[in-house]
């Protein structure tokens, strides 16, 4: 069962997510991140349903660190809390995306990020193995073609991103040799 405070941060996630939707399945994007932070709060991760809900805010939509902050204490949330998540939120978003290296491929960005991924605190880690078993789920479901490249992706990803919860760890690991699967399909 949710708190107000947590039932606030839905409510401005969605906000600023809106209208976004999950790629294969058209439902609203929220879907996932309350998928990912109900995982993390099953784990009883330090503030991980409001990491969950809000990792993607910093990536995908206008958010900044300081609205999210501003709105987090609004909500109840300590200062020390609030800076907690937005660290979080900070570790979690991609760096490397096309955007903002427009000449590096790809797979450059992605090891790029493996990198970095590998240096976040470990509670971070485990987030976001959450939100790898969850988008992993939907890319196997829907895109085989494309899961043969995510999966390898996360693999290496794994492979150096390893100091988190170790029961989502081998959860996230477990998803992986469903590559020879997709494979023979």
């Amino acid at each position: 069962m949710r708190t107000t405070r947590q039932n606030n941060l839905l409510a401005f996630v969605g906000l600023h997510h809106y209208p976004q939707k999950r790629k294969y399945t058209g439902e609203p994007y929220t879907v996932h991140l309350i998928a990912v932070a109900e995982m993390a709060d099953k784990y009883k991760l330090k503030l991980g349903y409001e990491i969950g809900l809000t990792h993607d805010l910093f990536e995908d939509t206008a958010c900044t660190n300081t609205e999210l902050r501003e709105a987090l204490i609004r909500f109840g949330y300590s200062l020390e809390e609030a800076n907690y998540i937005c660290l979080g939120v900070l570790c979690l978003t991609d760096n490397y995306t096309t955007l903002a290296y427009p000449n590096l491929n790809r797979k450059k960005r992605k090891q790029f990020e493996v990198e970095r991924m590998a240096t976040i605190f470990h509670y971070y880690q485990s987030i976001k193995y959450c939100d790898l078993i969850d988008n992993t789920k939907s890319i196997v479901e829907h895109d085989q073609a494309f899961a043969k490249v995510y999966l390898e992706e996360k693999r290496q990803l794994l492979e150096v991103m390893n100091k988190g919860n170790k029961i989502l760890y081998k959860k996230a690991l477990s998803q992986i040799p469903s590559i020879e699967g997709i494979n023979n399909k």
